[in-house]
């Protein structure tokens, strides 16, 4: 994934300028426009900056699909998911798929 590119497309649904990802970010402006103009890839740190400007995470912002929010109830599904044996996930699943 080109993370420019990434940025770019963001910055473009969000309708915003550098100054604003700057301001949401808590960077400094010239520190956002000069990934652009020096076409260089933030450090981990200022992505991290970026994403929570725009309300994602690191992960949201590497998906290459579709943006989707982990909410609470989602997180402790996963939680519990991770918890359970291979023969009650098989059984889980069974129950999801009828009742879908």
């Amino acid at each position: 994934m080109d993370v420019l590119e990434r940025l770019k497309k963001l910055q473009n649904e969000y309708g915003w300028s550098d100054y604003r990802i700057a301001k949401e970010a808590g960077l400094s402006q010239g520190t956002v426009s000069n990934c652009y103009k020096r076409n260089t890839i933030p450090n981990i740190y200022t992505l991290e900056a970026i994403c929570k400007g725009f309300g994602i995470t690191l992960s949201q912002f590497f998906a290459e699909n579709d943006l989707v929010e982990l909410t609470p109830e989602l997180f402790e599904l996963f939680t519990n998911w991770a918890k359970l044996s291979e023969e009650k996930k098989k059984v889980l699943m069974q129950v999801i798929k009828f009742s879908t």
